[in-house]
């Protein structure tokens, strides 16, 4: 087994890799003048099981070409299988044409992953679960769940109400009220004509209680402030987020800031800048055991669905 990292998130590949008990392999990932990327690898790797750990993070479309161009490099010099470690899939928000003339952007992700020599793919809460469907090759999507819902656990807080900020993720807020022992709500977002503000409403008793926003990434953080503001409306006690993919882009700290959000609680699939690390409201927890473990047993061929859970 050999792994391998691209530049998108180098602090999480060295502990992903000091959990295995190893070191990254040896390559050189340079740029031209002109901003082309100039990618070798410093060892051998015939007949390895290499992993190539490498998030779609800002910015997403660098770090892509940095992925395929590795993943080609790795086919080419002969590496027995070659997994693609993605611990943010960009371009998964785009994964069906929800209006005519557009792209479905994550299947031609997936299609590249394939085409530069992907064997498999390991990744972390995908945006939509289906985006597993686009490849042929085998997915394994791994979830931030445990790592975030220990975390609220250690903080012992009684009348516990997970709430999701809006319908499409039901799904993910019903998993994480379970691991919980929560109850359950969900924000209804809807704008009532054009040009007017969007209008939030809770759906379930919130009054008094300890709500926990949870999404699978914080993007603008726009409707994560405005749902917060929102269960303060409806009497709710305390009012913390998770999430697992902290995007953070824009204003999105300054927003955190300024909202009646006690705490965000992200992992650190995607590292955060200065302003996102200075910010006292956001908590980084590690999936570095959780992809670590995942490596492992791919590696020996033992069973991962324990760790879907």
């Amino acid at each position: 087994m050999k792994v391998f990292a691209g530049s998108s998130n180098p602090g999480l590949a060295r502990e992903i890799v000091g959990y295995l008990g190893s070191e990254l392999g040896r390559s050189v990932l340079e740029r031209f003048n002109d901003g082309e990327i100039h990618f070798y690898i410093d060892e051998n790797v015939r007949g390895a099981d290499v992993f190539v750990i490498q998030s779609g993070s800002y910015p997403a479309n660098a770090h892509l070409m940095e992925l395929f161009l590795m993943i080609d490099a790795f086919k080419r010099a002969s590496a027995e299988r070659i997994t693609a470690v993605i611990p943010y899939y960009a371009y998964a928000r785009q994964d069906w044409k929800d209006r005519p003339r557009v792209p479905i952007s994550a299947r031609l992700v997936a299609d590249l992953l394939e085409t530069a020599g992907a064997d498999r793919i390991l990744t972390m809460d995908l945006h939509s679960p289906q985006i597993q469907g686009f490849f042929s090759i085998p997915v394994d999507n791994l979830t931030g769940v445990p790592v975030l819902a220990r975390h609220v656990q250690h903080r012992k807080l009684d009348n516990l109400t997970v709430v999701s900020p809006d319908a499409g993720g039901v799904g993910r807020a019903k998993h994480f009220a379970k691991k919980l022992g929560a109850n359950l709500a969900v924000i209804d977002k809807r704008r009532p004509s054009p040009n007017v503000a969007r209008v939030f409403n809770v759906i379930g008793d919130v009054a008094g209680q300890n709500c926990i926003l949870f999404d699978d990434m914080v993007d603008t953080a726009g409707t994560l402030c405005l749902a917060a503001e929102a269960l303060k409306r409806s009497e709710a006690e305390r009012v913390l987020a998770c999430a697992t993919h902290p995007v953070l882009s824009g204003k999105a700290v300054e927003k955190i800031e300024a909202s009646p959000l006690e705490e965000v609680i992200v992992s650190n699939s995607i590292p955060l800048n200065d302003g996102s690390r200075s910010s006292a409201k956001i908590t980084t927890l590690s999936v570095a055991e959780l992809f670590g473990e995942a490596i492992r047993r791919i590696n020996e061929g033992s069973s991962v669905s324990s760790l879907f859970e």
